[in-house]
Formats: structure tokens, C-alpha cells, sequence
């Protein structure tokens, strides 16, 4: 299949696509979409930033659709980030203008008030995090036993997340023969638990490597000592165009780091745990737009970031294991577009950087740091060059001669 044209899709789909500029699909959405309109349960694996979205928007709208009128939620889409969980919901807006189907966002951090109310409304899918699904699930203010549809789109940041066990407790509240659809960026253990335990028969779709990020993106390491970190970042801000999108550790440091930024006068955002909703929007929706060019992040939020065009990722703490290297290098790249991930290192780190490339099979091609990379202090290092056949200096002495000799004869 070559174009969404040629996809059994209804006619008000076919439109949006069009009217969007959708032409060709992505290698996942090409061997997911006709499947899953067949009611087929899917388990896909693909890289980020490879149209998954797409992939289980568009047949799960159709089949919503074609199916007669009824009460209730009809479909759940489960995943592990507020931000995501919004992305999500604008592409299904986008693809959904012009139908009778309206979906709600179900998260955390937000007005519970304005979520229940467009379900009471009539919402038929739920755009939903685990946790705040589950306490309205506990609290029976949703039912969800007339949903007919589930998708569980990143699963295996959820369960890196902790959410296994609220996972399980929704999905036990969903009746066991819907369909359900699992997509996700790796297989790991926990993931194939889950998918032997509740998914019936599923087609098995892979694209590319797993493990490793998108052909398009370089991935370079910099040796550099931890005081001249953010230096190095100024210069790298310097020399290259584009925006760039770093990863701190900690929320701490993504906060010092984005302050440092503004204060040299850098447009610059940060997201992470400790910010409001309000402030994760503003900041994300300031980075797609190009009000910021930079944006710091922790590996926590950033599986909400999927903005195109990312030149430059940046890690400058390295990841806390080495499968979120593939998630943040997978920032830019995406759609076919070349990227860039560099990583930062100290000479202390470079057992971390050979783990990283050991497990997921990868080689870091080593970049000389170039140009005057000032030290936290605003020094620049200080360079010793030897003197050519430098010879041992000899220093005279102009005591006199043999006295040690002396001394000692005269204690005998």
C-alpha cells in the first residue's frame, strides 16, 4: 500500500487525511491500519516518531463510525503521559472533524469537574493516564463495561512507570472480548507478560530495530568534565541552527539549567514532575511554536514530547538506563528527517557510555571538543605544552661540597 487512498477507510476519513496533507503512510500505519479494521488485536512495535498515533486513530474512528448508536464509553486509549495523552487527542480531533464521535482527555493535574462532565456528555473514548482512569474507575464515576476497543499506546514507558498494577486492574474492568491494540517502542519482559495475559491472538508487527534509534539520527559522545558542561552546550548553541531539545537527570537540574540558559540569553523552557499542567502546556506549546529554542526535560516527560522538527537532542546527564538513550535520541529524526543526539560524558563516565553501546548494540562516534569551552567560573582550561627534547634542568648547589659527608663523620 502506497497511499491512505487505497485503504478502506469512510469517505469523511479519506477527506481529513487529504485536508491535512496525509498522502503516504508510515511502514506501521501501512501494516496496522487494515488489520485492525478487520478487528484484528494488533501488538506493534515500531521506533518513536513513526506515525503509531495515526496508526490506531484512524481504525479505531472508523469502526466507531460504522458501528449503530449506543450508550456509554465505547473505546479506551491508555497512556503514560499527560502531555501524550493531549497529543493524542488533537490528532483525534483533527481526524475525527465532521463526525458524530467525541473522545475527552482523562488525566491527572487537571480539573476533574471539566473530565467527568464530557463523559456524563457522552464521550465515547477516553484519551486516559492509568491513574487517574483507575480513580475514577475506583470511585465509580466511569463504567467502562460497554467499551468495545482498547489501545495501549506506549507500553512500555507505563510500565517503566510503575503502572502495571493499575493497568491490570483496568483492563480486568473492560469486557475480554474487545479489541485491543499494544503499541510500543520496546518488548521488554513486563511487556510480554502483559500481552501473553490479555491480548487474544494478536498480529505481531515490527518495524526496523527496537533498539535502536532511526537511521537519520547521528549519535555523537563528547568527552568533557562536568564544569565545562554548559559551556559546551553554548558553544554547540552557537555553532549549529535549529532547536534543540536537552535532558537533565533530575528536576532539579532541568530547572537550574533552563534558569542558566535564560540568564544568557537563551529562550529556553523546562518541563518535568514539579511544573503544573499549565506550565508543561505552556512550555511544549512554546517549543513547537519556536518561542523557545531550547526546552529541558527529564526522561519522565519526555515521552509527551512529539514535536517535529527537533535538530538537536542533547543528553546532558546521561539517561539513568540505557534503553531511555533509544527514547530521547527518537525526539529528532522522526518522519524521515535527519537529527542529531549528542551525549555528554565525563572521562569518569565512560564505562556508561560502553554499557550504552553494549546493550543496545551501537556504536557513539567520538567528537573532539572544539573551541574555547569556558569552565562554570567563565575560565577557560589551561593548556601546558612541552617544550621540544625538553632536558632535565640541573640545579647547582652553593653550599659547600660534601657537607653531608662531613656532618656525618663528625656525629661518629
Amino acid at each position: 500500500m502506497k497511499n491512505f487512498s487505497q485503504l478502506p477507510l469512510s469517505a469523511l476519513l479519506q477527506s481529513n487525511l487529504s485536508k491535512h496533507g496525509f498522502v503516504q503512510p508510515t511502514p506501521v500505519q501501512a501494516q496496522a491500519i487494515e488489520p485492525a479494521l478487520a478487528g484484528k488485536d494488533l501488538v506493534a512495535t515500531a521506533q518513536t516518531g513513526t506515525g503509531k498515533t495515526l496508526a490506531f486513530v484512524l481504525p479505531l474512528l472508523h469502526l466507531l463510525e460504522q458501528e449503530p448508536r449506543r450508550p456509554g464509553v465505547r473505546a479506551v486509549i491508555l497512556t503514560p503521559t499527560r502531555e501524550l495523552a493531549m497529543q493524542i487527542h488533537e490528532v483525534f480531533v483533527t481526524m475525527a472533524a465532521g463526525s458524530s464521535t467525541r473522545a475527552t482527555v482523562v488525566v491527572g493535574g487537571v480539573s476533574e469537574r471539566t473530565q467527568l462532565q464530557a463523559i456524563r456528555k457522552g464521550a465515547r473514548v477516553l484519551i486516559a493516564t492509568p491513574g487517574r482512569l483507575y480513580d475514577f474507575l475506583s470511585r465509580r464515576l466511569v463504567d467502562l463495561g460497554a467499551v468495545r476497543m482498547l489501545v495501549l499506546d506506549e507500553a512500555d514507558r507505563m510500565l517503566d512507570m510503575g503502572f502495571l498494577p493499575t493497568v491490570k486492574r483496568i483492563m480486568e474492568a473492560i469486557p475480554g472480548d474487545r479489541q485491543t491494540m499494544l503499541f510500543s517502542a520496546t518488548i521488554e519482559s513486563s511487556v510480554q507478560h502483559l500481552v501473553s495475559d490479555h491480548v487474544r491472538d494478536a498480529l505481531r508487527i515490527e518495524i526496523g530495530s527496537i533498539t535502536k534509534p532511526a537511521d537519520g539520527v547521528d549519535l555523537d559522545v563528547y568527552e568533557v568534565e562536568q564544569d565545562r558542561k554548559f559551556g559546551l552546550l553554548e558553544n554547540m548553541l552557537r555553532a549549529h541552527d535549529g532547536s534543540f531539545l536537552v535532558f537533565a537527570r533530575t528536576k532539579r537540574g532541568a530547572e537550574r539549567l533552563s534558569r542558566r540558559l535564560s540568564q544568557a540569553g537563551v529562550n529556553c523552557a523546562a518541563i518535568h514532575g514539579d511544573r503544573s499542567q499549565g506550565q508543561r502546556n505552556q512550555a511544549l506549546k512554546g517549543f513547537q511554536d519556536g518561542d523557545y529554542r531550547v526546552l529541558v526535560a527529564t526522561d519522565v516527560a519526555s515521552r509527551g514530547i512529539h514535536v517535529e522538527g527537533i535538530a538537536h537532542v542533547v543528553n546532558y546527564d546521561l539517561p539513568q538506563v540505557p534503553e531511555d538513550f533509544i527514547h530521547r535520541a527518537g525526539r529528532t529524526g522522526r518522519a524521515g528527517a535527519r537529527g542529531t543526539a549528542s551525549t555528554f560524558a565525563t572521562r569518569a563516565e565512560r564505562s556508561e557510555i560502553a554499557r550504552i553501546e553494549r546493550t543496545l548494540n551501537l556504536r557513539l562516534t567520538t567528537r573532539a571538543v572544539s573551541g574555547e569551552v569556558l569552565d562554570d567560573r567563565g575560565k577557560a582550561p589551561v593548556i601546558v605544552i612541552p617544550t621540544p627534547d625538553q632536558r632535565r634542568l640541573h640545579v647547582r648547589s652553593f653550599g659547600p661540597r660534601n657537607a653531608g659527608r662531613r656532618r656525618v663523620s663528625s656525629m661518629m
